[in-house]
């Protein structure tokens, strides 16, 4: 596959991407590519999927390697427990949501109205949490309530 001046490489300053680990590079690479409209510009080794403006980078896990020594990479465990997630800003949250459900994606819950935007989550193939999110409140000043127990 060529990839036709599609990879992420700056002329001149940088591009920020996404890297993730994961446990099938083939099935992370086809949620990405379906479920959120990606173009696989590298198969494998790794896996880059332009998203939009940006790229999601996949390859297994692994050990140290020289740059980055005592450091080793592992997908997500089980859990709720997260430190992380992707954030995709979407024009029309409400046909997201169709599409993506009828690609087979699972959302934990349907869109929520969180006053300053409409708001879901999904998990990908790995459990890596997916935040969609479609602005609406904030366009005109209008905030989440702050998280029970903190003062803004």
């Amino acid at each position: 596959m060529t990839t036709d001046g599609k990879l992420p490489a700056p002329e001149a300053g940088l591009i920020l991407t996404h890297f993730l680990t994961v446990r099938d590079v083939a099935v992370s690479r086809r949620f990405y590519a379906e479920i959120l409209g990606g173009e696989v510009v590298l198969e494998e080794n790794p896996a880059i999927v332009k998203v939009a403006n940006s790229w999601i980078i996949m390859n297994p896990g692994g050990g140290p390697t020289p740059d980055k020594p005592g450091v080793t990479l592992e997908p997500p465990g089980a859990g709720d427990t997260v430190s992380s997630f992707l954030n995709v800003r979407v024009a029309d949250i409400a046909a997201f949501y169709v599409d993506a459900t009828a690609k087979g994606a699972q959302f934990l819950t349907e869109p929520l109205d969180r006053k300053a935007e409409l708001r879901c989550y999904l998990r990908d193939p790995d459990g890596y949490l997916v935040e969609v999110g479609q602005a609406t409140g904030m366009l005109a000043g209008v905030f989440a309530d702050p998280p029970a127990g903190t003062t803004r």
